[in-house]
């Protein structure tokens, strides 16, 4: 099939507000066959297709008036400052061919990294324990050079682009359960502009698409193909981040999950997924320290770039196994550990927040310092949550091996 042809017929048959999504990826998936005279239009046919009779009718008839309705449809997304990914082609997410149903387009704001992914997701009602959780994973992951993606919802996604863009080398995409042009949710522009900046903003659904429920469950599957691996922050046990963590099973990827209190109902279908065999996250550098050599190599040559365009000066990346850029990142977050510890004291509770402040350092690198000292057993967290320090008589440290 002639190329322009094809992606004129995906983009029209993409924006058919009246076909449900499963049969416009259906339909999208075999578009040689339906669009190249090789099926008649028959019960059977729509059958083999997985179609309802009416959508394979309603496919056929947009084969005249594609070429003019995707001018039209291109015209309005570069208007609006979009740009579309066709299946197919070379820019499309490789990922996404390996969903069952990929979508046939994508409309995108910004540039999608060039670097693996790893997804992260949880509760709209977050509480400070897993919004400091995903603070603390997501800026480290992103650090490490790894892309961030969630799906822009209030709470532990918000959190989650919220701490991969804080530095600026972070790399973030948010996948939308509506059209780009929608605002939702409401006053995320900020955030949204940030992400934009560093990273991209996608969604399957044409402009004007709004907001509906069915649409999450539909959008998160695109999250999880995106990532090699899928956190899990906070869930309920009927929660659509548990849509994405099956999905994450199903496509093959790693599943992790920040473990919750077993008396709190937005952690109650994360523990699950723990129990039913998904591997505790307690530390960034877990997930870190077991990437896959493709991801670990993919990570070595964007650092190698990164320091080819800074003359040398780039930070060696997570997955970087050199030992001098072990070295100098351990030496750094020991240099801060015993940098808060001189400020915390034995019998007075400090916030993160003004620890950051007053030693200097952003909060995601103070969050991933305090939770080194937990582990160790020399800061213990009171409610708040603050901090202070352990004193000597409590007991010896726990050794990490």
């Amino acid at each position: 099939m002639d190329p322009p042809l094809r992606r004129a017929l995906l983009l029209a048959l993409n924006s058919q507000r009246a076909m449900s999504r499963d049969a416009i990826c259906r339909l999208g998936r075999s578009v040689e066959l339906w669009a190249g005279g090789e099926l008649p239009v028959t019960g059977t046919q729509a059958a083999a297709l997985g179609v309802a009779p009416h959508n394979l009718a309603a496919a056929v008839a947009l084969i005249d008036r594609a070429p003019r309705r995707a001018a039209s449809l291109l015209a309005e997304a570069a208007a609006r400052g979009l740009t579309v990914l066709f299946s197919g082609d070379a820019e499309y997410p490789r990922a996404l061919q390996d969903l069952e149903l990929p979508p046939p387009v994508l409309y995108c704001r910004g540039r999608l990294p060039d670097r693996p992914a790893i997804a992260i997701v949880g509760s709209r009602a977050a509480d400070p324990y897993g919004l400091e959780a995903t603070a603390l994973f997501a800026a480290a992951l992103a650090g490490a050079g790894l892309t961030v993606v969630s799906g822009f919802a209030r709470g532990i996604d918000a959190a989650a682009h919220r701490a991969a863009t804080r530095d600026p080398s972070g790399r973030t995409v948010a996948v939308l359960g509506c059209g780009l042009d929608v605002d939702y949710p409401r006053g995320s522009a900020r955030l949204r502009r940030h992400v934009e900046r560093q990273g991209a903003i996608l969604s399957e659904f044409p402009p004007g698409t709004p907001a509906l429920a069915p649409h999450f469950p539909i959008r998160n599957r695109i999250i999880a193909a995106l990532g090699f691996a899928c956190l899990v922050v906070q869930a309920a046990p009927r929660s659509g981040s548990l849509i994405t963590a099956r999905y994450a099973v199903e496509l093959g990827r790693d599943l992790w999950v920040v473990p919750g209190r077993i008396f709190d109902r937005r952690s109650a279908g994360a523990n699950c997924l723990i129990r039913d065999g998904a591997s505790p996250a307690l530390a960034p550098e877990q997930i870190l320290e077991s990437l896959p050599l493709e991801v670990k190599d993919t990570l070595r040559r964007v650092a190698d770039a990164g320091a080819a365009d800074s003359g040398g000066a780039a930070r060696i990346s997570a997955g970087s196994s050199g030992a001098t850029g072990a070295a100098n990142a351990t030496t750094i977050a020991s240099g801060l550990a015993e940098r808060l510890l001189a400020i915390l004291e034995t019998g007075d509770p400090t916030s993160a927040e003004a620890l950051a402040q007053r030693s200097g350092a952003s909060i995601d690198r103070v969050l991933a310092a305090l939770l080194d000292l937990e582990i160790t057993g020399r800061v213990a967290r009171v409610a708040g949550p603050r901090f202070v320090k352990r004193a000597a008589a409590w007991g010896a440290p726990i050794i990490r091996t």
